[in-house]
C-alpha cells in the first residue's frame, strides 16, 4: 500500500473522512495559532493508566490538545493506542501490548505504570508523568539534565512541596507539633521520607497511617488523633486518589476534625480542607511536549526530566467553618481559588 492510500485507510478507520470536515475546519485556527504545521509521518502514541480513558477525562483530553497544537492531530496523522488496568500485573501485561503493537512512545502515567512501562521495554522511549517517584533514585534517569536512558517525562520536586504541605498545615494549626500521614507503602517511601525530613526540621513528629482502603480510615485517624495528631497530610497515589475514596477521605478527617491537606484541588472540591500541588494541565501540557519531541526524532535520554512550574493553594472555607477553623486572611489572599 502506498504512502496516500494508507493514510485514506487511517482516516476511514478513525471516522475522520467528510462528515468529520467541520470538526476540522475548527481545528485548524488553532494549529495556526501556535504556527503548528501538520506533520506529513504519522505517529502512535500508547497510553497507560490505571484508569479508563473515560475516568481518566481531562489528562488524557489535555495531552491530546496539546499534541494536537503541535501538529500532531489524533484520527490525522496520530494514533492514540489507550490501555488500562487497575492492577499492576495487569499494568506489566498491558505495557508489554503497546510493546509490540508498534508504539512509538510510551505515555505512563502514574507510578505503576511507569514501572510498567520501564520493566516492559529500555528501548521504546518512554514518558513518565509521576508525583511519586525520585526519577534518579528509581534507577529510571542518570540525571535530570541528561537522563541517559529511555525515560523522560514531568517528576514532581517532593521534598519542597512536603514542606510546603507541612507549613501551610502549621499555620492554620497554631502549635501543631504532631501530624499524621496518609501513604500507600507501595509506592510512597520517597514521599514519605520528604515528609519526615520536613517534621524534623519544623518540630513536628509523624503519625504514618497504612492506606488500606476507605473503610478502615475513620479507625485509623481515631487512633491518630488520640496519639495527639491535629492535622493530616494525604500523599500522592493512584490507590487513593480515586473519585470513590477522595470523598470518604474528606469525610473521615473531618469527622476526626482534623484539619487535612493533599497535592490535588479535586480533593478540596470533594471536602477536603486544603490543597497545595502543581497545576496539572500545564505538567500534562508539559509531558505532550516530550511526546511530540520524541515523535520527532529527539531521543528521550537527551531530553531534560521537567518539573512542574506552576503551584496553586485550593482552600474550602466551607470546610474550614465545619472545623471551627479561622484561616488567616493573609492566607486566602494567596489562594489561587477559594471554595465558600
Amino acid at each position: 500500500m502506498d504512502r496516500r492510500a494508507f493514510i485514506v485507510a487511517l482516516l476511514a478507520t478513525y471516522g475522520c473522512g467528510q462528515k468529520e470536515e467541520p470538526k476540522k475546519a475548527a481545528e485548524a485556527p488553532k494549529a495556526a495559532a501556535t504556527n503548528a504545521q501538520p506533520r506529513e509521518r504519522i505517529g502512535r502514541l500508547g497510553t497507560l493508566g490505571a484508569t479508563p480513558r473515560q475516568v481518566q477525562g481531562g489528562n488524557v483530553s489535555i495531552i491530546a490538545e496539546r499534541l494536537s497544537e503541535l501538529g500532531y492531530v489524533e484520527g490525522r496523522n496520530l494514533i492514540i493506542d489507550y490501555r488500562h488496568a487497575k492492577s499492576e500485573v495487569g499494568l506489566r501485561e498491558l505495557a508489554s501490548q503497546l510493546v509490540t503493537s508498534g508504539s512509538q512512545v510510551i505515555y505512563a502515567n502514574g507510578p505503576y505504570s511507569l514501572r510498567a512501562a520501564r520493566a516492559a521495554t529500555a528501548i521504546i522511549p518512554i514518558v513518565g508523568f509521576d508525583y511519586e517517584s525520585n526519577p534518579v533514585a528509581a534507577g529510571y534517569a542518570a540525571s535530570l539534565a541528561r537522563p541517559g536512558g529511555n525515560v523522560t517525562g514531568v517528576f514532581l520536586d517532593q521534598p519542597e512541596v512536603s514542606a510546603k504541605q507541612l507549613q501551610l498545615l502549621r499555620d492554620l494549626v497554631p502549635g501543631l507539633t504532631r501530624v499524621a500521614v496518609l501513604f500507600d507503602a507501595a509506592i510512597t517511601s520517597a514521599q514519605r521520607e520528604s515528609v519526615e525530613g520536613a517534621a524534623r526540621r519544623l518540630g513536628v513528629t509523624i503519625a504514618p497511617i497504612v492506606w488500606r482502603g476507605s473503610d478502615t480510615l475513620p479507625a485509623a485517624l481515631q487512633s491518630a488523633t488520640q496519639d495527639g495528631a491535629r492535622g493530616l497530610i494525604v500523599l500522592s497515589s493512584p490507590n487513593i486518589f480515586t473519585e470513590r475514596d477522595r470523598p470518604l477521605i474528606a469525610d473521615a478527617a473531618l469527622k476526626r476534625r482534623l484539619p487535612a491537606i493533599s497535592l490535588l484541588s479535586s480533593f478540596v472540591r470533594d471536602g477536603l480542607l486544603i490543597a497545595y500541588g502543581p497545576v496539572q494541565k500545564d505538567a500534562l501540557r508539559s509531558a505532550a511536549n516530550l511526546v511530540a519531541k520524541i515523535l520527532d526524532g529527539a531521543a528521550p535520554g537527551d531530553l531534560p526530566i521537567e518539573r512542574p512550574v506552576r503551584y496553586a493553594l485550593v482552600i474550602n472555607t466551607i470546610t474550614a467553618k465545619a472545623l471551627g477553623l479561622t484561616i488567616p486572611q493573609s492566607l486566602l489572599m494567596r489562594a489561587d481559588e477559594v471554595i465558600q
